[in-house]
């Protein structure tokens, strides 16, 4: 699955130098962590939802 504009732009303005009092605040590991949770998430309920969307139109119940 491909990046947004708006991930794009997230992991830019996490890359960034922060100011002194947000430096601990979720950095740049936390926000690739979160992308490739994202990204997976999203690939597994496309691969869910097309699964039942071929059980259904093959006419078997999901």
């Amino acid at each position: 699955m491909g990046l947004t504009v708006a991930e794009v732009r997230r992991l830019l303005a996490a890359c960034r130098a922060r100011p002194p009092h947000l430096s601990g605040h979720r950095g740049r590991h936390h926000a690739l962590s979160w992308s490739n949770w994202r990204r997976r998430r999203q690939a597994v309920a496309r691969r869910c939802h097309y699964l039942r969307r071929c059980r259904t139109i093959e006419g078997r119940s999901p």
